[in-house]
C-alpha cells in the first residue's frame, strides 16, 4: 500500500492506495507546532480505526507547502514506517517540463494537480485548486507546465473583510439566498460568494484568450463544491486530484 501526504496551509490530506484504488482519505486541520510524535499518534490513530495496519505501507510520498512541517513528515516516515519518504521538490522525477522563469518557485501542490490532470485528460488544462489562495495552472497539448495566477482564497477573502472591517461579523461562507440580500450576513455572503465566482471565471477567461488553445477547465481543493457549480467556466469537479497526482509521481520515481 501507499500513503500519499498533500500538506496545504490548511489542511492535510492523506490518502491510501492500493495500486490505483484509493482506500481512504483523511482531512486534518494543518498544526505548524505538532511534533513529529505527535503527528505519529494522530496517523496511528487514523490508521487503526480504519481497520488498515501500519506495517502494510510499503511507500510514501509527500507533498508540501509548509517547509516547517516537511522535515517532521520525513522524519515520522523513517520513524513510524522505517524508510525514506518521496518528497516532491527539485530533483523528483515529474515527466513534465516547467517552463517557469525559477522552477524552484512553483508550489508543489500546482505541479502535482498539473501532472495529475494531464494524465487524465491529455489535453490542454486549467486547473483551479481551491484552497488558502486559490491558484490557477496552465498546463499546454503538449504536456507542459506554462504557469497560471495566485489568488487570495474564499476564506483569507472573508476574514480580512471581519478583521478590517470593525462593525461586520465573522460569517461562514455559503450560497445567499439572494443577491439583493436583506441583512448583513447575507450581504456578506453574496459579495464574497459572487464576487469570487466573478474572479474565477474573469481570470479563466483571460487564460483562455491569452493561451490560444481549447483548455479544459476542472477544479479541485476543498471549497471547489462551493463555487464550481455557478460557474460558467468550470467543467468538471476532480476531487481526488492532488492525491492521484501524487500516486502517479511516486510510480514515476519507483520505475526510474
Amino acid at each position: 500500500m501507499l500513503l500519499v501526504i498533500d500538506v496545504g496551509n490548511s489542511n492535510i490530506v492523506l490518502g491510501i492506495y492500493d495500486g490505483e484504488r484509493l482506500l481512504k482519505d483523511w482531512r486534518i486541520s494543518t498544526e505548524k507546532s505538532r511534533t513529529t510524535d505527535e503527528y505519529g499518534v494522530l496517523i496511528n490513530e487514523l490508521f487503526r480505526l480504519s481497520a488498515i495496519p501500519l506495517e502494510n505501507v510499503k511507500g510514501i510520498i509527500i507533498s508540501s507547502v509548509v517547509p516547517t512541517l516537511t522535515g517532521v513528515l520525513e522524519k515520522l516516515s523513517l520513524q513510524y514506517f522505517g524508510f525514506k519518504p518521496y518528497t516532491v521538490g527539485p530533483g523528483i522525477k515529474t515527466g513534465m517540463p516547467i517552463l517557469y522563469d525559477n522552477p524552484r518557485e512553483v508550489g508543489a501542490d500546482r505541479i502535482v494537480n498539473s501532472v495529475a490532470g494531464f494524465e487524465k485528460y491529455r489535453s490542454a488544462l486549467i486547473i483551479v485548486d481551491f484552497g488558502t489562495a486559490t491558484t490557477f495552472d496552465y498546463v499546454n497539448k503538449k504536456g507542459e507546465y506554462c504557469g497560471g495566477a495566485i489568488a487570495p482564497g474564499l476564506m483569507i477573502s472573508m476574514e480580512a473583510l471581519f478583521q478590517k472591517a470593525s462593525k461586520l461579523p465573522r460569517v461562514e461562507i455559503l450560497k445567499p439566498p439572494q443577491l439583493i440580500a436583506k441583512n448583513t450576513v447575507n450581504s456578506m455572503q453574496a459579495g464574497i460568494y459572487y464576487g469570487y465566482i466573478g474572479l474565477v471565471d474573469e481570470i479563466v477567461s483571460r487564460m483562455k484568450a491569452e493561451s490560444r488553445e481549447k483548455p479544459r477547465v476542472i477544479a479541485t481543493g476543498g471549497l471547489a463544491v462551493l463555487i464550481a457549480p455557478e460557474s460558467r467556466t468550470i467543467e468538471k469537479i476532480e476531487e481526488y486530484l492532488t492525491l492521484e497526482g501524487l500516486r502517479i509521481l511516486y510510480n514515476r520515481n519507483c520505475e526510474s
